[in-house]
């Protein structure tokens, strides 16, 4: 029977996570460490930027429109993940190859013990990264519990969303996926061949750009790509 989170809960002081070094310089986090900026611009069909999508609202970019954001140098990322089903590896192995590509230092927390997902949230973000990017349907709703209380920790849904996102949560998601916990569990349309290497790898771009033009706490909408 899976645990309730009640229970996730209480065990989570005792749970560990596994935590991976990933990509990057490998320092350890611990130096003064300056606010991250965006490198480059959105495409003018991201969003208006002259009347931004609303909090928990949906927007619908063109897609390539982020193509122009890349991450700073020393942008730090921790890869927040759970599950070994097909999508979730899709979308690990999208955020692995961003993060090679763009020499970002990332480090990952992966959730092997399904009682131990709120610990895992909580060992990513004792090391106070730039953005923790989730990967993995049973994240959901321990992050629903977590993000609140850490506002000023920006994370990023790749292929789900939180029901009621406070505005450090942004989330990238389209038809097939729409994962969105609270009981609410998988839409009727979810696929997860829609989880394909491109939609994947559009998801983390378009999500990690709008995170750095301080658009967040929005679905971001990719059935176009």
């Amino acid at each position: 029977m899976r645990p309730s989170l009640r229970a996730v809960a209480t065990l989570a002081v005792a749970a560990a996570a596994t935590l991976v070094t990933g990509c990057g310089s490998g320092d350890d986090w611990s130096g003064p460490h300056p606010e991250p900026t965006s490198v480059g611009t959105l495409g003018s069909e991201f969003v208006d930027l002259a009347s931004p999508p609303a909090p928990e609202s949906t927007t619908t970019p063109r897609p390539g429109s982020w193509d122009g954001v890349r991450p700073p140098d020393d942008y730090r990322v921790v890869l927040l993940t759970a599950g070994h089903d097909r999508p979730t590896k899709a979308l690990v192995k999208a955020v692995e190859k961003w993060a090679d590509d763009e020499d970002v230092d990332m480090r990952t927390v992966a959730a092997d013990d399904p009682t131990a997902l709120v610990a895992s949230a909580s060992k990513a973000l004792t090391m106070e990264p730039d953005l923790i990017i989730s990967a993995g349907n049973d994240l959901v709703d321990p992050l629903a519990m977590v993000t609140p209380n850490h506002l000023s920790q920006q994370f990023l849904v790749v292929g789900a969303e939180l029901a009621e996102p406070t505005h450090n949560v942004t989330s990238v998601d389209w038809t097939g996926a729409s994962f969105r916990g609270e009981g609410l569990g998988a839409s009727s349309a979810y696929d997860p061949a829609s989880f394909t290497a491109a939609r994947c790898a559009a998801a983390v771009r378009a999500g990690v750009a709008a995170v750095l033009n301080k658009l967040t706490g929005i679905v971001i909408w990719l059935d176009a790509v």
